[in-house]
């Protein structure tokens, strides 16, 4: 089951919005076909895994298969899975978990059943929920799986005073952050950060996998026409703007949305609150836009909001070896009330890396 975990985890960035899986097959502890789902509308894991075997000469019948993701069961891009492995005549499956999916979620592990194919549930299961917590969160609430990323120095800051943060961290923390840019459906920023560092948003010196689009909080309409953000022939462009400011400047409004840029519309959480609600933005980009991951890219206060309205579900945190120093500077999440240490929200810590003479921290906060 790890192997098959591994070999889901190649798939990333080239299956979503389907999840990442992995099958092996095993006969006496002899692997005799090994597969995995390569990329988005082709074949599934199990039926990649059928078919190494095959080329390789191997009956299957009576073996064991190890799939990180109950077989589906039902006819989407590609016929069901689990017809397949009945057909091979394979004798037990190992499932990491069942599938949340609700044309699956558990169908194809009755099919196998049925069909007198032991199956048991559970092998790595939590491993394969991390793998596909993604996926798991947009079956099961419409929404992407969002990580906050950031770059601070050792005392918390992620900017001078002025604004300048060109570069708290290093080339290799930089580039770890353009693969990110290249995997996911969704990079997103606050205007601060757009006004601030006119980012293209961009996967840029790595292969990208898939093209993400751009999302700009931009409440009150601030964003200048010339901003780099904006060039929708680089890849596609949503404006969240508050949805009264829109009205006062339909013209302009109208004028982006003619040059492919896609406007959408914010209210506040609350009457007169100057905060903006941001659940219908992340449902939109779920359902129209197909998106799993959306990664944010500050600045504090729209990452404050996003863990205030329990919207985010990651933190990656490189700390820089620097010190600012500064009282004025910004920090990475701001907004959050917090009185007293009783108040401080706790976050459960999965993993730290070096990369060079930054330090990534890799925070849940689910």
């Amino acid at each position: 089951m790890k192997l098959a975990l591994s070999l889901a985890r190649k798939a990333q960035g080239n299956v979503e919005p389907n999840p990442m899986v992995g099958a092996v097959i095993v006969r006496d502890g002899v692997i005799l076909g090994q597969g995995y789902h390569r990329r988005y509308g082709q074949a599934h894991a199990e039926v990649n895994a059928l078919a190494d075997a095959q080329r390789q000469g191997h009956d299957v019948a009576g073996a064991d298969m190890y799939v990180t993701l109950e077989p589906c069961s039902h006819h989407g891009k590609t016929p069901p899975c689990a017809d397949a492995v009945v057909r091979a005549r394979i004798g037990r499956v190992f499932c990491a978990m069942v599938d949340p999916f609700t044309q699956v979620a558990g169908r194809g592990i009755a099919k196998l059943r049925d069909q007198g194919i032991e199956v048991h549930v559970g092998l790595l299961e939590a491993q394969a929920r991390e793998l596909n917590a993604p996926f798991i969160k947009r079956v099961t609430q419409g929404l992407p799986f969002v990580m906050l990323k950031w770059a601070q120095s050792i005392d918390g800051k992620i900017a001078s005073a002025g604004g300048d943060s060109q570069w708290i961290s290093g080339p290799k923390a930089r580039r770890l952050v353009h693969q990110w840019r290249s995997r996911v459906d969704v990079v997103m920023v606050g205007i601060g950060t757009a006004l601030a560092d006119d980012p293209q948003l961009t996967a840029r010196d790595v292969k990208p996998k898939r093209i993400a689009r751009r999302v700009v909080i931009d409440r009150d309409f601030q964003l200048p026409d010339d901003a780099r953000v904006l060039d929708v022939d680089v890849a596609p462009v949503t404006l969240a703007i508050s949805a009264e400011v829109i009205q006062k400047q339909a013209s302009r409004a109208q004028q982006l949305t003619q040059k492919g840029v896609e406007i959408f519309p914010l209210h506040p959480v609350a009457p007169g609150s100057t905060e903006m609600d941001l659940r219908p933005l992340m449902e939109h980009l779920s359902k129209v836009h197909q998106a799993s991951n959306v990664l944010v890219e500050g600045g504090g206060r729209l990452h404050g909001s996003l863990i205030r309205q329990k919207l985010a579900d990651q933190l990656r945190v490189f700390v820089s070896p620097r010190i600012i120093g500064d009282a004025r500077a910004p920090s990475g999440i701001a907004g959050l009330d917090c009185p007293s240490m009783k108040h401080a929200m706790t976050v459960h810590p999965a993993k730290v890396t070096v990369m060079g003479d930054d330090v990534l921290l890799d925070y849940n906060l689910r």
